[in-house]
């Protein structure tokens, strides 16, 4: 089973990844049930493991810089951009972090599908692009970690973000003309509030997770109370 929860307004990075380590915690010893959080974050610029993420931000000026755990290189988050957080146990044949990426490249193509755009994959590239004239751009992107085989971090969808904000950093290691939204491509434009349901339908179908009852909206210090209640 499965519960989504939406948390409410913008969301700073630090809260939100000290929910997931709480949740992660009580995910690996079955104390709660998968989760997925969806939300919109405050501006952060967070870097990942890769060797060379560092060097990849170029003027982050007064936008925080976090580092994390996850996999892939630096990116921004911020408003108007759909961020989701699946804390969910692999087990059995769902036990392989390439297949689970994929999987999360499945839902936000099926979401695109639903709204009439063409999402795709890139090869060389984790995460969902679509086509710009003779190229294609980046849509969104994905990064995430995992403990005994319990995922944390995830996926952000560019929905109405203010793509300049990219300009801090090259994004996933790429130029950041590389990145695009929504908004490029659809008039008019869903809300992240729009999509929220749809990205969890979509979710839950990729992963082939039961979904318990309806979204929950809740605060940060909510969300655990709800879950084990």
């Amino acid at each position: 089973m499965v519960r989504f929860v939406r948390l409410p307004g913008l969301t700073s990075y630090q809260e939100a990844h000290a929910l997931q380590k709480t949740l992660l915690e009580a995910r690996i010893v079955d104390h709660i049930p998968d989760v997925v959080l969806l939300l919109e974050h405050e501006d952060v610029i967070t870097v990942a493991r890769s060797r060379c993420a560092t060097a990849n931000v170029l003027a982050a000026e007064d936008v925080p810089v976090v580092a994390v755990e996850r996999g892939g290189d630096v990116t921004w988050h911020g408003p108007g951009q759909l961020v989701a957080y699946p804390i969910v146990k692999l087990e059995g044949r769902r036990a392989d972090l390439h297949l689970y990426l994929r999987s999360l490249e499945e839902a936000v193509i099926g979401l695109l599908d639903g709204i009439g755009l063409s999402g795709a994959r890139d090869e060389r590239n984790t995460g969902v692009w679509l086509p710009c004239g003779d190229d294609r751009r980046k849509v969104c992107a994905i990064g995430v970690a995992s403990r005994r085989w319990v995922t944390w971090h995830g996926l952000a969808l560019n929905v109405t973000s203010d793509l300049t904000q990219f300009q801090r950093l090259n994004p996933c290691g790429l130029d950041a003309g590389v990145m695009t939204r929504l908004a490029d491509h659809l008039k008019p434009c869903p809300t992240v509030g729009e999509l929220v349901e749809p990205l969890a339908h979509h979710l839950a179908h990729a992963l082939a997770l039961e979904v318990e009852g309806k979204i929950l909206h809740a605060g940060q210090a909510e969300v655990l109370p709800l879950l084990t209640g």
